[in-house]
């Protein structure tokens, strides 16, 4: 017995941080390798691996989940007013974070310590628009299906995807009419309840390859990107990463602090869906990882989070909706020159608070930067001149669009009584996520 547990692995916790190391210094020696070596290859391949099995579990969890919440709602009084809070958190955040963007766009003026040259400015190839809330809303298949058709080495290539809030829809859809039925609808449930259990067991198996995943998503950035562009757009990436960082270690502790819950803990259990969303650059992806610390390790109740998490995951966008677009624009306006008023900043508050909700449809921070421009005027070539450092600017991002996605369920569940407190406060770490 000794001597086996003397080979015994570290906790999955330590397990992701040398995960973590070992990509940092597997990215730098790729990058030393120059363009094209068969390391930063193999980094991009298992990385881009590990997400893809996280994606490809996404649909039927997020699905069987929301059936089994509807159902499990039926019982629960007010899950109006359970619904209708969740949304008002989610704007009253954003409101705070485009706050803390605009202040520091106006303190660091990062449009007018830009180095970067004026031809690098071209429109992108995606815009957002506040029509795209209703696109996305209503599903073009029952399966929630998207396809897009691109050009790859001269033939014409075609993937299919999903839109995770018309997955929404159809599973709401179906967990309402099958609530409505009554007892004719009950073995669908338990079939429902059945699978449910099955993808999540699927998923435990996914996150057990998440420090092997981690190395990968690590390593291949460094290699990619390294950290050789934030020269000339210094002031806009630091204005960008203090802002997330007040968002992240001071807003959301505060708001839990005012709840009575201990920040220390929220961060040690919900660590590795933030970690994972830093390294992924993906909420969609991180969602069924954000799901099961929600659930399992904050002590939120299944029935809420199944709900909570994934709409969180298509409209709960501090990072991207609300600190970026709001130093993005002012960059814009002072590159440009364009001088903005109060009712500029009204409007940059506005797109940011409402604006994730009309690009759930869409993903990206780059959608709801062109949104802002195009509601305040401003040219939309200008997103060009900030690609060059935006895999960079998306890790932190990200992560705090993750955290944000188990905050607010939290807090929520919190005040509606509905929060397992004795879990939150358990001293367990993420190993107890994959037991």
């Amino acid at each position: 017995m000794a001597s086996r547990s003397a080979f015994r692995l570290p906790g999955f916790g330590i397990q992701v941080l040398l995960g973590l190391l070992a990509g940092l210094l597997l990215g730098l020696w790729a990058r030393q390798l120059g363009d094209g070596n068969a390391l930063a290859e193999a980094l991009r391949t298992v990385g881009g691996l590990f997400i893809q099995l996280l994606r490809t579990l996404v649909p039927p969890l997020v699905v069987t989940a929301i059936i089994a919440s509807i159902a499990a709602l039926r019982d629960l009084r007010d899950a109006g007013r359970l619904v209708a809070s969740t949304l008002l958190w989610f704007a009253g955040t954003a409101l705070v974070a485009v706050s803390i963007g605009i202040a520091l766009g106006l303190i660091f003026q990062p449009g007018l310590h830009s180095a970067i040259p004026q031809a690098l400015a071209q429109e992108p190839a995606t815009r957002g628009g506040w029509l795209d809330f209703l696109r996305g809303l209503v599903p073009s298949n029952f399966l929630g299906l998207t396809g897009e058709t691109t050009a790859q080495d001269g033939d014409l290539v075609t993937s299919l995807g999903f839109n995770v809030l018309q997955l929404i829809v159809i599973a709401i859809a179906l967990g309402t009419a099958a609530v409505r039925i009554g007892e004719a609808a009950e073995p669908f449930l338990r079939f429902n309840a059945s699978a449910l259990a099955i993808f999540r067991r699927l998923l435990l198996w996914v996150i057990r390859l998440t420090p092997i995943g981690t190395a990968g998503l690590i390593g291949d950035a460094v290699a990619r990107y390294g950290w050789s562009l934030l020269g000339s757009l210094g002031h806009f990436a630091i204005a960008i990463y203090v802002g997330l960082a007040l968002v992240l270690f001071v807003v959301y502790p505060l708001l839990l602090r005012m709840h009575g819950l201990s920040p220390i803990v929220f961060f040690r259990k919900a660590w590795p869906a933030i970690q994972l969303g830093f390294v992924s650059r993906s909420s969609i992806g991180t969602l069924p990882v954000t799901e099961l610390v929600t659930e399992k390790a904050l002590g939120v109740p299944a029935r809420y989070a199944a709900f909570a998490v994934p709409l969180g995951a298509t409209t709960k966008m501090d990072g991207c909706a609300a600190i970026y677009p709001a130093v993005s624009a002012i960059f814009v306006a002072q590159f440009y020159g364009v001088p903005l008023g109060l009712e500029s900043y009204a409007l940059i508050v506005l797109v940011s608070v409402l604006g994730s909700a009309a690009t759930a449809g869409l993903t990206g921070a780059t959608v709801m930067l062109t949104l802002t421009l195009s509601t305040l005027g401003l040219p939309l070539e200008g997103v060009g001149l900030l690609l060059a450092i935006d895999p960079i600017l998306d890790m932190g991002r990200t992560a705090v669009n993750v955290a944000g996605q188990a905050l607010v369920p939290t807090i929520v569940a919190r005040r509606a009584g509905l929060l397992d407190e004795a879990r939150y406060n358990e001293h367990e770490t993420a190993d107890a996520l994959i037991g």
